[in-house]
């Protein structure tokens, strides 16, 4: 039976969605190519397009239906690279021949796109349609060119004759390309006579010898003629369709209408923010109230539809001294008025009323303006019975002092409880200090009941352990040692810890003996305040001192107390002052001083950060009748001093305009700006009785990437990774100025050492400075939380990256990258080395041999040479510097390509909450990366050993000829001048191609010859 009578494979390539950009522009040309029992076939190629559709149909002969629920159907995805006809991974599908269906039966199925290998970059789907057909024909596939690449040829036409005439005709339609099975079979032969040459991507194009006809693209299916010179070409000469690079995560310049940029005096003080135009209302206290039966009253200032409400006083103390702030956008009358109540009643007891048209203007640096007594009407409107109200009302900007404690009309419907938190605040972090414990030894140490008793059948194991606060760290057991008796035990470790001003803890130390596991019994113990402990400023050491330990745990009245004697532990501790106490991640620091305040060094400079506001932002939760809402505050941190802007209740597009400013003492340093959304304002938020606030995203700008005296004025992307992937969580509108006073000082600080000198003379490990930057961490936590409004502990753990250490898939591939981007470099100069090697561009071969030729000769010209071509390359990359200082890359950061499995191993807890399985499926994930990196330390090492065995006569004949090898060149050397030899070398390493040999040099034959001692492994 022939194959033309059985049933046919359809694989209908639908569309996919959501391609990975490989083609370095942001987009890519993908074309899909399916494999099925050693057939071959291709669809066209979509130009530019994430989310191309074919529907396109390929057939496949099936050698035996029986046998199909067997078979596996190979799908890649590529990404076609014109310039130098190649092709990229995209993604690839296996599937079953069981999930085949019958003709009529067949739906789109929607599959999600695998990886090749670990390292591939892969996301998207591929919808597929996969069914048995008798109708539908197989394509011939043409397979005889030199790369290897196929031409489909459609069955049907096959049968027909055809001529060159004919081909020509459907190329000019751009429909399928019919072939001959005469002409098909004889391609190889006649193909240059035809003007026609096989391409590897199974795409026919024209060549023409004079090379004056443009390429034409023939597709596999009926349509256009897309002619190469008519696609748009980028910058770099890459293919461009329709749509550019992808601006969702870039940073975008910005041009808000700032205060001191625009020359208004005004305004000087905030110059970096927009002006907000606010009315103020200060309700100080009342007078000759009367209220029947006494009780509680207060103060009522209404503007439209807002009313705000003052605190309840007592009717013998009518003082409130509260102030309202009303946006100007929010001002929907002309009238404001104020009325006294009594706290649970509706009428008022008087009223007192102002026209805006007459409220002056403030402007700072003026006084505040000086509160005065207005007469209150009653509600029968007279003016004897109704009191007075001591009241100041004025127009003011945020520049204003009252600004910050103000009740804001934006916060009407914010709960009592709820109001404090809405403040903005300025925060100072403790100031930290390392404390080293040197625990050397101690001197008649009696054991404990427990342990006498079991003296005679083993040797105590004494340990000292010192807690100060909830840290406790424990030396190792003291061994027995011939000169020591066993109540001498001797330490000699020095154990670090983090404390805060004001000293309020204690230093314990105590000794215990460990009978069994998890069972240990007290000796002795001594308690020491922190505040009495020596300060250390420099590397001198410190004098130790002897304290008695307190023995006695038992009742005074014990007698078994009386027998006991005082014993004795050496003890030297220090407060460091020296040391910079790092509560944030190294390479994110905002702060390098000591600790010691006598060490700093004055300023070299001011920062100055404008919070404009924020756009775009996601809905956080949910209230009753309003929908998804935010009620979004930020958080910048610089050096010790924190800042929280207030929270502009229930608005994705919050407005701040507030401006800080810091000292700045290094200017390598970072500050973060955070952004928040506060869970404390509505007690009716419908996603949960928590209380942490939700991140909504982070930015950090490293100061030495700003120019001096200018204003940066950008929109920053906030970019959160989610477990479904990276989230664009709206946009942060930051203005950013620093200056300095004296740019020499700021060039001096880039010669000095980053840390202290404490840092460097005695070196902390990196564990030791692991474990103590999260003690730091807590240390500040658990301060800040105690301000009013509290800094949350969420907050601080999120602005100091506190998990940066955690290990994730992502991040390990995202250095990856990085090292091969810093490595790249290097290979481009081998390249280039091999390109003048070769000889494939002449001109530029001799060109390299002169020069080479005239360093070697005159070799003074070497190092000058070196330095004025690293100043010239400088001075041509200053028109194209970076002029936007830098944010979150998520390219950079391996954030757009993860696979869902990554993500959730990242977010996971630690210690692991998942499944066995899918913690074994992540363990020999991460022994196949383990695998290939000592495979590479393995082969690091065989080269090395390699080296060593030269003189090593492990290999006696090859110790041999290198000695005498050795003793030949120090004579040669001796007469021929060393010049020459390098000229000679460079002369034998550039020569042509006609001298050259493919097989390896004698030296490098030699070198892969010695042995290594990967012969003694196991």
């Amino acid at each position: 039976m022939s194959n033309n009578s059985k049933e046919k494979l359809v694989v209908e390539v639908v569309a996919a969605h959501n391609l990975m950009p490989k083609d370095g522009e942001g987009s890519s040309s993908p074309f899909v190519e399916v494999e099925f029992e050693n057939q071959r076939q291709k669809t066209q190629v979509k130009y530019r397009d994430l989310n191309p559709v074919w529907n396109e149909k390929l057939v496949f002969h099936v050698n035996d239906v029986a046998d199909l629920p067997y078979r596996t159907l190979e799908v890649n995805v590529f990404n076609e690279k014109r310039s130098n006809n190649s092709r990229n991974f995209l993604g690839k599908v296996r599937v079953s021949g069981s999930s085949i269906a019958r003709e009529g039966e067949e739906v789109p199925q929607l599959y999600t796109l695998d990886k090749r290998s670990l390292f591939s970059h892969v996301r998207g789907e591929l919808s597929l349609k996969l069914y048995l057909s008798t109708k539908e024909e197989v394509k011939q596939v043409i397979n005889n060119n030199v790369n290897g690449g196929g031409v489909v040829v459609s069955g049907a036409s096959a049968a027909s004759g055809g001529g060159i005439s004919k081909k020509n005709k459907k190329m000019q339609q751009g429909g399928n390309l019919v072939v001959p099975k005469q002409m098909g079979l004889n391609m190889g032969q006649d193909g240059n006579k035809m003007g026609f040459v096989l391409q590897n991507q199974a795409h026919l194009k024209p060549v023409d010898p004079t090379n004056d006809m443009k390429p034409v693209v023939i597709t596999s299916v009926p349509g256009p003629v897309i002619p190469a010179a008519a696609m748009p070409r980028g910058p770099m000469g890459g293919f461009h369709g329709g749509a550019g690079v992808s601006s969702e995560y870039a940073l975008k310049e910005t041009s808000p209408h700032l205060g001191g940029l625009n020359n208004d005096k005004s305004t000087s003080t905030y110059d970096l923010v927009e002006q907000m135009q606010y009315l103020y209302v200060r309700v100080v206290k009342a007078r000759e109230i009367s209220v029947f039966g006494g009780g509680e009253v207060v103060a009522e200032v209404k503007l439209g539809n807002y009313k705000g409400i003052t605190k309840r006083v007592s009717l013998g103390n009518v003082e409130w001294d509260q102030i309202f702030a009303f946006s100007k956008d929010s001002i929907q009358s002309s009238v404001v008025e104020i009325f006294v109540k009594e706290s649970n009643k509706d009428e008022f007891l008087g009223r007192v009323w102002f026209d805006l048209n007459e409220v002056p203007k403030r402007v700072p640096p003026d006084s505040q303006l000086a509160p005065q007594w207005y007469r209150m009407e009653d509600k029968k409107g007279e003016r004897s019975k109704g009191g007075e109200v001591m009241v100041s009302i004025w127009f003011g900007t945020q520049a204003d002092e009252a600004f910050a404690e103000a009740w804001h009309s934006k916060a009407a419907n914010v709960h009592f409880d709820g109001l404090c938190s809405i403040k903005s605040k300025v925060y100072l972090s403790p100031k930290l200090w390392y404390l080293r414990v040197g625990v050397i030894e101690a001197q008649d140490v009696l054991l404990g009941d427990k342990g006498a008793s079991l003296n005679m059948m083993r040797y105590p194991e004494l340990f000292a352990k010192v807690q100060v606060g909830n840290q406790v760290l424990r030396t190792r057991v003291a061994g027995p040692t011939a000169s020591r008796s066993l109540s001498n035990p001797s330490w000699n470790e020095d154990l670090m810890f983090v404390v805060a001003e004001p000293f309020e803890d204690y230093l314990l130390i105590s000794i215990e003996d460990h009978l069994a596991p998890n069972r240990d019994e007290v000796v002795g113990r001594v308690i020491l305040p922190i505040s009495h402990i020596e300060r250390r400023l420099d590397d001198k050491s410190v004098v130790s001192r002897w304290f008695n330990l307190d023995t006695q745990f038992s009742s005074p009245n014990d007698p078994k107390s009386v027998v006991r004697f005082a014993s004795r532990i050496h003890l030297r501790a220090s407060l460091e002052g020296g040391y910079h106490v790092l509560d944030e991640a190294t390479m994110y620091s905002s702060d390098v001083r000591p600790t010691a305040k006598q060490l700093w060094k004055p300023h070299i400079g001011v920062l100055e950060v404008g919070v404009l506001g924020a756009s775009n932002l996601m809905p956080m939760k949910i209230k009753e009748g309003k929908g998804g809402s935010t009620d979004a505050y930020c958080v910048a941190k610089y050096g010790q001093k924190w800042i929280r802007t207030r929270t502009v209740v229930d608005s994705l597009a919050p407005k701040w305009n507030e401006q800080y400013t810091w000292e700045v003492f290094d200017p390598c340093t970072v500050i973060s700006i955070g952004v928040f959304d506060n869970s404390r304002v509505d007690k009716t938020t419908i996603n949960g009785a928590s209380n942490r606030d939700i991140r909504i995203g982070k930015v950090r700008i490293r100061l030495s990437t700003l120019e001096s005296d200018r204003v940066y004025t950008h929109a920053y992307p906030l970019l959160m990774l989610h477990p479904s992937g990276v989230k664009k969580m709206g946009e942060l509108h930051l203005a950013v100025r620093f200056s300095c006073a004296n740019m020499f000082n700021v060039l001096h600080m880039y010669t000095m050492p980053l840390l202290p000198k404490m840092h460097y003379v005695q070196p902390l490990s990196v564990n030791q400075l692991d474990s103590l930057r999260y003690q730091a961490m807590n240390v500040v936590a658990s301060r800040l939380s105690r301000a009013e409004p509290p800094l949350g502990r969420e907050v601080v753990e999120y602005m100091l990256d506190h998990d940066s250490h955690m290990w994730s898939m992502r991040k390990s591939k995202a250095n990856f990258f990085r090292l091969t981007n810093v490595l790249a470099w290097f290979v481009a100069m081998s390249r280039l080395l091999e390109i003048l090697k070769t000889w494939h561009k002449p001109v530029y071969s001799t060109m390299f041999l002169i020069a080479f030729l005239v360093l070697v000769l005159i070799p003074e010209l070497i190092i000058p040479c070196i330095l004025l071509t690293l100043a010239a390359v400088g001075l041509w990359r200053y028109k194209s510097r970076p002029r936007h200082p830098p944010h979150m890359d998520t390219r950079l950061s391996y954030a757009e390509s993860l696979h869902p499995d990554e993500l959730d191993e990242e977010f996971d807890s630690f210690p692991t909450s998942r499944s066995a399985e899918i913690v074994r499926m992540r363990y020999d994930r991460l022994r196949s990366v383990a695998g290939r990196i000592q495979t590479v330390v393995g082969d690091m090492a065989t080269q090395g050993e390699r080296f060593q065995a030269l003189l090593s006569w492990r290999d006696p004949r090859a110790t041999f000829l290198f000695v005498i090898l050795c003793l030949v060149a120090a004579f040669g050397f001796y007469l021929v001048p060393i010049r020459w030899v390098v000229a000679l070398w460079g002369l034998y390493f550039l020569r042509p191609p006609k001298f050259r040999n493919r097989m390896p040099s004698s030296p490098v034959s030699f070198f892969k010859r010695l042995p290594t001692n990967a012969d003694s492994l196991l």
